[in-house]
């Protein structure tokens, strides 16, 4: 990382964006490796979790169909009647989405702690390899996952209310006019705003996560704080790599889920492709979200002691030692 920390604080999302790009060039072979050996799998499970969800469901509704259109009594009837009788394929889907979250889920985190770890040692100039790396991701993970826990609760407690409200809202208004319409239409604006903002504290969580000694509800706290006066630049980061990321799952559904004429070649192809576009996507948005965490400490005249956050990173090594307010919890400095 070339520039000064004062100056960090300057970067717009096109600064963010060059400094990651410089940073993956100068540290390619680290980053290459943990892409192959974390983000790849990641990407990988993510893809086949949208096919393999796609083809449970399918078979589900194809069933019940032919079960409505089948000779009432009939040996197919009868098959099809206990097969869905006995709930065999919703259970078989739904143990299938709870695996998926949970693997997914520790997947992600340990990707989170390698690349928020390497962009630390980029940062301060500490040599580090796969090896290095991924020996202190399991004395990481903890933290990251009571920060997700957080995150979750707060996710389920925000859809639960929103739920509550458009619920209201449809009951107290028996027919849809124009003015329920847009109050709707407001309400959901102002609900993917506050999904996104959430989705920013949570990411920013992640990395304070790995790098001082708060986690789960501080590191939150700790995230929202930081966040202010950054607000802008934090949402145009997080909602580009946020529209990469759909737009490449959505491509993902359109060639190879739903690609049904172009052949099992071409299909496999273009797997492949949205393979390799969502583990680069990945890796950016990884490295983008702690480069974002430096700008908000920059922002905020936070200085942060390469010595002591070394010695943070080599502590990962051995024992686990958080770093204490008073070395690293980061300084204030003069402009």
């Amino acid at each position: 990382m070339d520039k000064e920390q004062d100056e960090i604080q300057f970067l717009g999302f096109f600064g963010i964006l060059k400094e990651s790009c410089t940073i993956i060039s100068s540290w390619r072979k680290i980053f290459t490796q943990i892409t192959i050996f974390l983000i790849f799998p990641l990407s990988f499970i993510y893809l086949a979790h949208i096919q393999i969800t796609k083809t449970l469901f399918t078979s589900i509704i194809h069933n019940e169909f032919m079960l409505l259109n089948v000779l009432k009594g009939s040996r197919s009837f009868n098959e099809i009647d206990n097969m869905l009788s006995s709930n065999s394929e919703w259970v078989t889907f739904f143990r299938f989405k709870i695996g998926y979250l949970v693997v997914f889920a520790i997947v992600s985190l340990l990707t989170t702690s390698a690349v928020v770890h390497t962009i630390a040692c980029v940062y301060t100039a500490k040599e580090t390899t796969l090896n290095k790396v991924l020996s202190l991701v399991p004395k990481v993970w903890k933290r990251l996952m009571i920060t997700f826990t957080w995150h979750f609760v707060f996710v389920f407690a925000y859809n639960f209310i929103f739920l509550v409200i458009v619920i209201l809202v449809l009951l107290d208004n028996g027919d849809i006019g124009i003015g329920c319409m847009t109050f709707l239409i407001i309400l959901f604006i102002v609900y993917f705003m506050g999904l996104l903002y959430i989705t920013m504290i949570w990411h920013l969580a992640s990395v304070v996560s790995v790098l001082e000694d708060s986690y789960g509800l501080n590191a939150m706290m700790k995230s929202r704080g930081l966040i202010k006066g950054k607000v802008g630049i934090s949402t145009a980061v997080f909602f580009v790599l946020g529209l990469s990321f759909f737009g490449i799952q959505h491509m993902f559904k359109i060639f190879v889920v739903l690609g049904h004429g172009d052949g099992i070649g071409k299909r496999i192809v273009y797997g492949i492709i949205c393979l390799i576009l969502l583990s680069i996507s990945i890796l950016f948005q990884l490295i983008m979200e702690t480069m974002v965490y430096f700008v908000c400490k920059s922002y905020h005249h936070e200085n942060i002691d390469k010595s002591s956050l070394a010695d943070h990173l080599g502590g990962y090594l051995e024992e686990f030692i958080p770093l204490q307010f008073k070395d690293v919890q980061l300084e204030q400095f003069e402009v």
